[in-house]
């Protein structure tokens, strides 16, 4: 077992004892599940230290059959494009652990549980090398999240709850069906020996079938992201969740879809994804001026930052189908960018929900008064999900518009507005809820960031910085791998059947292509 399944172990042996401890010993609860999530956190560090830069392929590997008939391996490894979220995984869960230790009051044992199990999933999506490992994964992420919405959720949890299930579920049906007829071409759904027999032309998909296998993958992702018009899930399961959940759905599980593009639409279908992505960039592009425009006319601000991830997400995408080096190093580091900042967003609309008991932004007024850090750190973050310079945003929305730029112009002009508009509707978002009279209301239910509040902000508070300021840290690692993925989908790469060929059925024994790791395949 090496350090990557120790990772995915851990927060699932955590869920396990969790749920095993008596209900009364809530406090005990707290403090083992906040040990493990540190835990897993600091063993995560161990990824960044022993990730080998400049080495091809993934590193960690342990490849072994799991299930001989069908052919599936517990296949798990990282790159450059999965290491980060899984960092970005393990840093949220203690800081989702802490804004939750006097917050949820009902089923403590069951809540943080949840959030463990949640953790485990997250890895093991970003770990998965296997096509049917990653679709379990999938599924179980989906699980402890429906139960956060549901059960600790707000006045509408149920309604919000069955609608996000039930989205998830369509596109993961499509998913799970184009994984299967994938599987009968191949012999296997090991995902490294896929990409192989693609690459070398042994298996080869007429236009047709690559077509509706890109749409079923692209479908599942998409609403996952989510893209226009497939958001109208989050801005409900935003409202509605408690604030661990929203920290987690929009920091890392919006990311399992933009992964999702990048990891599997990408290399495995590269003639259905340049052929499609025009229509793709202008939904992404459509969605960034939307959801920034919606985001503007909010009354809540739960539902505002909602939309501004709607906004956000959008860039992402276009970043991704731009299919340049700037433009898909820029979605990555963007993916990260937004599950800092916009995560840091839901911490802090949080604390004012913990003091006001509302989110409505007419409730407020005056708060930057009454407790001066609190609108320091909200300032800072604000800031930072606008794209100011020396903030992590802007590298990624830098990067992303200029890789638009060289691929089309037009995008890139249309994207910017919603640069514009994001600055519009947050900080008048933040004007609203900071500055003017003070009312009684606000002033007695207003107290400053306590200890624990200051433990869950300043380390994004630093990530932001961090990431603004030092981007070599992450994105050689991100490079090394968005180059490998272009070169699959560039056009001398592609393995082009003759018109009217069928696919070919090769069933063939499990070729492992990674390179370094444990690499223990059987």
């Amino acid at each position: 077992m090496n350090l990557l399944e120790i990772l995915i172990a851990v927060p699932a042996a955590g869920f396990l004892v969790t749920l095993l401890m008596p209900r009364a010993q809530e406090q005990f609860v707290k403090l083992f599940t906040l040990g493990v999530s540190l835990l897993v956190f600091a063993l995560s560090l161990g990824l960044v230290t022993g990730y080998e830069s400049g080495k091809t392929g993934q590193q960690f590997v342990h490849n072994v059959v799991w299930i001989s008939n069908p052919d599936i391996h517990w296949h798990v490894g990282i790159d450059g494009l999965s290491l980060w979220l899984i960092i970005l995984s393990t840093f949220l869960t203690p800081i989702a652990i802490l804004i939750s230790w006097s917050y949820i009051k009902k089923q403590v044992k069951e809540f943080f549980a949840f959030l463990l199990l949640l953790e485990f999933g997250l890895i093991g999506v970003f770990a998965a090398w296997d096509l049917f490992l990653f679709y379990t994964f999938w599924e179980v992420v989906l699980v402890p999240m429906y139960f956060l919405i549901g059960i600790w959720g707000h006045d509408r949890r149920i309604y919000a709850a069955v609608k996000f299930f039930l989205y998830t579920m369509v596109g993961s049906v499509l998913m799970l069906a184009a994984i299967i007829y994938v599987y009968t071409l191949a012999g296997t759904f090991d995902y490294a020996t896929i990409l192989e027999l693609f690459r070398s032309g042994r298996i080869a998909l007429n236009h047709t079938q690559e077509t509706l296998l890109f749409l079923a993958f692209f479908l599942a992702f998409a609403i996952k992201v989510p893209l226009f018009p497939l958001h109208t899930w989050l801005p409900d399961a935003h409202v509605e969740a408690p604030t661990a959940g929203s920290l987690m759905l929009a920091s890392v599980m919006l990311k399992m879809g933009t992964y999702g593009l990048v990891r599997f639409c990408l290399p495995m279908f590269p003639i259905a994804a340049r052929e499609n992505a025009g229509w793709i960039n202008v939904l992404a592009i459509i969605g960034i001026i939307y959801g920034a425009l919606v985001a503007m006319v909010q009354p809540n601000m739960k539902k505002l930052v909602a939309y501004s991830s709607v906004s956000h997400l959008g860039f992402v995408v276009l970043g991704i189908f731009s299919f340049t080096q700037m433009g898909l190093d820029g979605a990555v580091y963007q993916m990260l960018n937004h599950g800092i900042s916009t995560g840091a967003l839901f911490v802090l609309v949080g604390f004012l929900y913990e003091r006001r008991h509302s989110l409505a932004i007419k409730d407020f007024g005056g708060v930057a008064t009454a407790a001066p850090w609190l609108a320091i750190t909200f300032l800072i973050t604000t800031l930072a999900s606008i794209g100011l310079p020396m903030l992590n945003n802007f590298v990624g929305e830098f990067l992303i518009l200029q890789g638009a730029a060289q691929a089309k112009f037009a995008w890139t002009a249309f994207a910017a507005v919603g640069v514009i508009l994001s600055a519009c509707y947050m900080l008048w978002m933040y004007q609203r809820v900071f500055f003017g009279p003070l009312s009684d209301d606000v002033k007695h239910h207003m107290p400053e960031l306590n200890m624990r509040e200051w433990a869950c902000i300043v380390p994004l508070i630093v990530m932001m910085v961090w990431m603004g300021m030092r981007t070599q840290t992450f994105l050689p690692a991100v490079s090394e791998t968005t180059a490998q993925i272009l070169e699959r989908t560039s056009p001398a790469a592609m393995v082009v059947p003759a018109a009217g060929s069928p696919a070919v059925a090769v069933a063939l024994p499990s070729v492992e292509i990674a390179k370094g790791g444990d690499q223990n395949a059987r």
